[in-house]
């Protein structure tokens, strides 16, 4: 099976870093974050890799110009700087054969999902598009208090309650009718019109799962990657 990885946002959040490089490529632990989501992946027999980027984009092809893990095949596809999440997968519609189903994430999350447990759920449910929801870390630190001691300080913990899209994606080739050339967001019209047409299911994460959009997630993935 097919992974894409949607790598072509700005990051503005992460200036820092992202005025030079684009965000998947910002480094944690001496590796660019992409390479960890790529490497989850191989875990769970990924054997192809489709990049679809947008800025900065020839940083990413020339770092996977050379081979970063054997009998991996990775194609990088420049889907325009100013374009949105739908049509940047809109673009990528010729990599698919009919009916064909693939994997779609972003390229500044990171889980310990697993993978063949969310191709099973998507099989299962025979809908054209799964979405994984996960549990929000939390905005600051948990604590525990008994009376006036403090028991126990959780960081960033992960929250119980309510759920969030965790772009982990599994959809079939047929998506592609549901997506337009305009140049719209894959979370907004798209998934509203899957929910219409009751053609998406909801993977439930319960586990480990974070998004890396400021310097202070970059600084937590360091200490837990």
């Amino acid at each position: 099976m097919k992974l894409v990885i949607l790598a072509g946002g700005k990051g503005t959040r992460l200036s820092e870093y992202t005025k030079t490089i684009p965000k998947p490529m910002v480094s944690i632990k001496g590796k660019p974050l992409i390479l960890y989501i790529i490497n989850h992946y191989y875990k769970f027999g990924v054997r192809e890799v489709i990049i679809a980027t947008g800025y900065k984009h020839k940083i990413i092809k020339e770092y996977f110009k050379k081979k970063i893990i054997k009998k991996l095949k990775i194609k990088v596809v420049n889907t325009g700087l100013n374009t949105l999440t739908g049509l940047r997968l809109k673009k990528l519609k010729k990599y698919f054969n009919k009916n064909e189903i693939f994997y779609l994430t972003y390229g500044d999350g990171v889980s310990d999902i697993n993978i063949k447990k969310l191709l099973k759920f998507h099989k299962k449910n025979k809908k054209i598009a799964t979405l994984t929801a996960v549990h929000p870390p939390a905005r600051f630190g948990e604590l525990k208090l008994k009376k006036n001691k403090l028991v126990e300080f959780n960081e960033k913990p992960q929250l119980t309650d309510g759920w969030i899209n965790g772009g982990f994606f599994v959809f079939n080739e047929k998506i592609f009718k549901y997506l337009t050339n305009k140049n719209s967001m894959l979370e907004r019209e798209f998934i509203q019109r899957l929910i219409r047409k009751k053609n998406i299911a909801a993977y439930k994460h319960e586990s480990f799962w974070m998004c890396m959009d400021t310097s202070r997630d970059k600084q937590v993935l360091e200490k837990i990657l």
